[in-house]
């Protein structure tokens, strides 16, 4: 059976120029948009899981962010520090921008990325673009950059920093382990580079 193709991924200097530069951003619409991008880059959500997630899934516990992902099934999934202090910095542009529809608020505020659209937050669609154009304002190949290639950039870098399988796995909700396994090029990358720099017959032995 063929085996499936590697996704792309950004490195960590890549997202680091992305994050700058939606940092670099004013006003509302800036807090948003790095608090999405903060929020992909520290939990892998599928980009159907954020744009729909409610208000009280984020804030209820400042330490994780209770996603509810395929066949309905809930994970919570740990925030990193600069998520949390991005959806704080979010919180007060988010009034803002529920401001600009009162005839709307009550009906908007249910969702953690409000939208005056027909589904009442963020579409898809939507985020892509910004993030494209984002991609864009930090020298970075748009073709490059999209939320799917974000959530595979949270699984690698994970792994390539330590993280085990079965814990990415949990935290993707990925209901097989198989699944997961499309990452084990990066498994394999950093076992190569334990055994050369710990193996003592990896090492030059001297006179």
């Amino acid at each position: 059976r063929l085996g499936r193709s590697l996704p792309k991924v950004l490195d960590e200097a890549e997202v680091d120029r992305l994050l700058a530069a939606a940092r670099a951003q004013e006003g509302a619409d800036g807090a948003r948009l790095t608090a999405i991008l903060e929020l992909l880059y520290a939990t892998g959500l599928r980009i159907s899981e954020l744009v729909s997630l409610p208000m009280a899934a984020a804030f209820r516990d400042p330490r994780f962010l209770m996603v509810t992902g395929k066949g309905g099934k809930e994970r919570l999934v740990p925030l990193s520090a600069p998520a949390r202090a991005a959806m704080e910095a979010y919180r007060p542009a988010r009034e803002l921008l529920l401001a600009k529809s009162p005839e709307k608020k009550k009906e908007l505020s249910h969702w953690l990325f409000p939208s005056r659209g027909k589904s009442g937050h963020l579409t898809r669609h939507r985020v892509g673009q910004l993030l494209k154009d984002l991609a864009v304002a930090a020298n970075i190949a748009p073709a490059k950059v999209s939320p799917h290639v974000l959530r595979h950039a949270f699984a690698s870098h994970l792994l390539h920093n330590g993280a085990d399988l079965r814990s990415v796995q949990q935290m993707l909700g990925h209901a097989d382990i198989s699944t997961t396994q499309i990452y084990t090029h990066v498994l394999d990358q950093r076992l190569k580079r334990l055994v050369q720099e710990h193996h003592p017959l990896a090492k030059d032995v001297g006179p």
